[in-house]
Order: structure tokens, then C-alpha cells, then sequence
């Protein structure tokens, strides 16, 4: 009897063991393979900033910009009716750029305006802070507005990388057009 219930013991570990492992190792690779991803994801950034010539700035840290009243630009690159129109960061102006790097100015891209648009939104002061954001981290929207106020002078340009997405995990509010 005492063998019996050693060996049932013994029956319900196993099954247990071999129930869970299954999807704990499941869980483990794709913990590897995600990682993989971020560094992907890192990479690519670490790339862009280093081409386009600008800096970055975290969402928390773009907050406390807005609450203190830093003097600045803020431009959301997404297209207007889709995703500005709905949902913004307070304060931001909109600029469409397209997701593919823009290496020549394309007004097909920008929803038909021009360069001379651009610095008219961004204004006089080539000192001026501005930010440039998109909807999330892999969106490059944000890489092709920070490029071009960079080629076209200004030196105080940040890509804010959290976009939308970011602004909304912080749970910090978004303003709409009405």
C-alpha cells in the first residue's frame, strides 16, 4: 500500500512536471525571441538617431517639459483624420511624414506640403526645442520629421520615440481636435 501511494505520488508529480514544462520552455523561448525583437527594435533606433542627427526624449521627461512650460515645438507626423484628429499629446501641432525614410522631399508624402511649410511651422529660431513624435517606437514617421528640421538647420531637435503609445501607457492625457 505504501509503495501504491509512493508510486501515485510519484505518477501525479510527473504529470504535473510534464504538464508545466511544456509551456514554461514555450515561455522561455519566446522570453528569447522577444528579446531578439527589442534588440532589433534598438538597434534600428540607436541607427536612425546617429543618421538623422537629433537626440531623444522619454515620455516622462517630455511631460515634465509640457508641465513646466518649456518653450517648444511639439509636431505629430501622423496623418491627420486618422490618428492627430482623434488623438494627440497636448500642445502638438500636426506634419504628416511618411513610415519610409524620405532622403528627398516629396510633397506626395507630406500630404502636398513643402519644405518652406515645414519652416514656417517650425519658425525663425534655429535654437528653438522641438519635438517630433509618431504613434510608437518601430513607427519611423517621427525619424523623417526629426532628419528634415535637422538638414534644414535647427539644432535643437528630439525625436520623442514613445509616441501616442507611450503617452497613453504613462496614462497621461491626450488632447483631440473638436
Amino acid at each position: 500500500m505504501r509503495l501504491f501511494k509512493l508510486m501515485l505520488k510519484l505518477m501525479v508529480v510527473s504529470i504535473f512536471v510534464v504538464g508545466f514544462a511544456g509551456p514554461a520552455m514555450a515561455f522561455l523561448d519566446n522570453k528569447f525571441e522577444k528579446e531578439l525583437e527589442t534588440e532589433a527594435v534598438a538597434v534600428k533606433l540607436v541607427r536612425d538617431v546617429q543618421r538623422g542627427g537629433y537626440d531623444l526624449v522619454t515620455t516622462h521627461d517630455l511631460k515634465k517639459w509640457i508641465d513646466s512650460k518649456k518653450d517648444m515645438i511639439i509636431v505629430d507626423t501622423m496623418p491627420y483624420e486618422d490618428s492627430y484628429k482623434k488623438e494627440h499629446v497636448p500642445g502638438a501641432v500636426q506634419f504628416l511624414f511618411p513610415i519610409p525614410d524620405m532622403n528627398q522631399w516629396d510633397t506626395k508624402e507630406t500630404g502636398g506640403k513643402t519644405e518652406e511649410d515645414f519652416v514656417k511651422l517650425l519658425g525663425n529660431d534655429k535654437n528653438k526645442l522641438i519635438v517630433i513624435y509618431c504613434g510608437f517606437v518601430k513607427c519611423t514617421r517621427s525619424h523623417n520629421g526629426a532628419s528634415w528640421a535637422v538638414k534644414l538647420g535647427y539644432k535643437n531637435v528630439y525625436r520623442y520615440t514613445g509616441g501616442v503609445f507611450g503617452w497613453k501607457g504613462a496614462k497621461y492625457p491626450l488632447e483631440k481636435v473638436e
